[in-house]
């Protein structure tokens, strides 16, 4: 009897599902011509019999090279899968690594991608490709480089974990992805700050150093849903102070980050995981979101819906045509 109660632990961890652990962190190391290069592939094969998936041919890429996805690795990992051949039987042994790069890259790049509409003369016009937007609205100059992993030494010394996007006081500023606003509020060294969940939960983006006085869209507030390139708020340079509403910092710039959560457990923690966002901000530099000031507030000048979260309502008899 005593053998069989000490065989009882054994057999429950035997017979339970292990859950993998988390990943604890992501080298984004992918540079814009190839992230470029395997989203126009993916885009240009979405119709047809085989459907290459940008991520899968990033990863792909990443697993041969290491993760640093130069474009001539991308575009051969890109011809590899258009044959008969899955990335699986490509890689052989090579395959655990795959699995790591396409959970990471999925968790950075995995709401990029996909169906959405656009509101034009009264008419909804749908389409497949970059659903994301710069967080730089249409029609405003800025300029950054890549600047993620600077020192900073305000409050103690630390590494810059964001992408500084440098304009003019009042820039409006949209968000990236759509989702839930999570924090809203002062922080002492973001200032006027907006964070934002993405619908999967897996990206968290960072937006700070808003406008003093006037730092968020009208009616914003915490637990909010969010579209992509909805505005959100206005770039200033407010923060580095325990006061609110304060400019303490130097030049006028967004703060742009994106925090990777794999678990619950890494949000809000010494071991969070944030990414280099230069290279994908270079991509959404293409697709920006035209906002617009009336007598009656800020609008979109294009209405938007993502697809993949809200389809697009039925048609009904009495619109539809004889």
């Amino acid at each position: 009897m005593k053998r069989f109660l000490l065989l009882l632990p054994i057999l429950s961890l035997l017979l339970c599902p292990v859950s993998a652990e988390p990943i604890k962190w992501v080298d984004f190391d992918v540079p814009y011509e190839s992230l470029k290069y395997a989203m126009d592939v993916d885009i240009q094969t979405f119709d047809q019999e085989k459907h290459l998936n940008w991520i899968d041919i990033l990863a792909l890429a990443a697993c041969r090279t290491g993760g640093k996805c130069g474009l001539d690795s991308v575009r051969k990992a890109a011809a590899a899968l258009k044959g008969d051949q899955s990335a699986q039987e490509l890689l052989g042994d090579q395959n655990k690594y795959f699995q790591y790069y396409r959970e990471a890259y999925t968790a950075v790049l995995g709401g990029f991608l996909g169906s959405f509409a656009i509101e034009k003369d009264g008419q909804w016009v749908s389409k497949y490709g970059l659903k994301v937007f710069s967080p730089i609205a249409e029609g405003y100059y800025y300029t950054h480089y890549d600047d993620f992993g600077a020192s900073r030494s305000y409050g103690f010394k630390r590494k810059h974990l964001g992408n500084d996007m440098m304009g003019s006081p009042g820039t409006p500023i949209v968000a990236v992805e759509g989702g839930v606003v999570e924090a809203l509020g002062w922080n002492r060294y973001g200032g006027w700050r907006v964070g934002i969940r993405s619908h999967d939960r897996k990206r968290y983006y960072y937006y700070a150093h808003l406008k003093k006085d006037q730092p968020y869209a009208p009616g914003l507030k915490e637990g909010q849903t969010v579209n992509a390139g909805d505005l959100i708020g206005f770039l200033g340079r407010t923060g580095y102070s325990d006061t609110e509403n304060t400019n303490n910092i130097d030049v006028n710039h967004l703060h742009f980050g994106m925090q990777l959560v794999f678990d619950e457990s890494q949000k809000e923690c010494n071991s969070e995981i944030w990414i280099d966002v230069y290279q994908i901000n270079r991509l959404l530099s293409q697709h920006r979101s035209s906002v617009r000031k009336t007598q009656a507030g800020w609008e979109r000048v294009y209405p938007y819906r993502d697809l993949d979260v809200t389809p697009l309502p039925a048609p009904s008899e009495d619109s539809a045509e004889p």
